[in-house]
């Protein structure tokens, strides 16, 4: 019988070095890593995501990676899809009796892998979001509040995208009542680590990075998916970097007037990643916060040890 080893999440907000940790971790180990990224899984969009592929390559060589690069950008891609991808890919790696190493923000993603969700086969209403499209942000956001359900205590509305699909799904469940709600998965054995410094630094790390992608081509990658006849709501679909630098490339937003919205939103979205995920600690899922002074082989140090020993448990 094979002896199915403990799985090592690491998560934590963007800019909080996640993947840096993780490849060190999964080198040290012999694993490989799943990336838990809505967006990375689009080819193409690489510099907007973050996907920084060159970290997963050391003097050691290189650690490989999956769901990086699976769908073409504009392809429609979901919480669903990604639990049957994540777990065809996790069983593949432990068949081989190597250690998997998750990562990533997602906390979406990372809840329904983790609590094996329910609710992630819920079909699309096209109807319904066609009606949703026409609010406002602060609209949808009362529509949900006035929409309760089951799945409202587990719900992700960090973007509109997945606040629209929040307000879907209670909104079937209620029509529904007769599905279960969402549980703990009694086959995953992990351990979870999670990065979070402190908000001056991460804003420091935020402000920073952003400018080193301004300068390296992000605007000129935004450019090439409109080229490749992505339209532009279609960009905008996906939030952040690539909805301001849209808006920015078809005249809605000046150069400078892009930047500030762009910078404050990624801060506002760290924020609301981080309180996923301390909600994601309420609803069960075990996070050891590492000490964010410590250097990064400290960090695997402990890693590697909680591990061993959880194993012999």
């Amino acid at each position: 019988m094979l002896l199915l080893l403990p799985i090592i999440v690491i998560l934590g907000p963007t800019a909080s070095g996640k993947t840096h940790l993780a490849v060190q971790v999964a080198q040290r180990l012999g694993g490989e890593i799943i990336s838990v990224d809505s967006r990375q899984v689009y080819r193409g969009m690489d510099i907007g995501t973050g996907k920084d592929l060159s970290e997963y390559t050391t003097s050691q060589g290189t650690v490989p990676y999956h769901l990086i690069d699976i769908v073409e950008a504009g392809e429609k891609y979901n919480v669903h899809r990604f639990q049957e991808d994540f777990r065809s890919v996790l069983n593949k790696i432990q068949q081989q009796g190597k250690p998997a190493v998750v990562c990533g923000g997602t906390g979406l993603y990372l809840d329904a892998v983790l609590r094996d969700h329910q609710y992630t086969s819920i079909p699309v209403d096209e109807v319904l979001r066609s009606e949703l499209e026409q609010l406002t942000d602060e609209e949808l956001y009362m529509r949900f509040e006035s929409t309760s359900s089951s799945y409202s205590e587990v719900a992700d509305t960090s973007t509109r995208k997945r606040l629209v699909r929040a307000i879907e799904i209670s909104t079937y469940l209620r029509k529904h009542p007769e599905l279960t709600p969402p549980t703990a998965s009694t086959q995953m054995k992990y351990l979870a680590f999670g990065l979070n410094p402190p908000v001056e630094i991460r804003r420091e790390r935020i402000s920073t990075r952003l400018r080193q992608r301004l300068q390296h081509g992000l605007i000129e990658e935004v450019e090439g998916l409109l080229q490749q006849g992505l339209s532009p709501e279609q960009l905008i679909y996906y939030g952040l970097e690539y909805k301001y630098l849209t808006e920015y490339l078809t005249g809605q937003l000046t150069y400078e007037h892009m930047i500030q919205r762009l910078e404050t939103e990624i801060h506002r979205f760290a924020k609301r990643q981080m309180t996923f995920f301390r909600k994601m600690e309420r609803d069960g899922i075990a996070i050891q916060w590492l000490h964010w002074e410590k250097d990064t082989s400290a960090q695997v140090e402990e890693i590697v040890a909680r591990w061993q020993e959880a194993q012999s448990l």
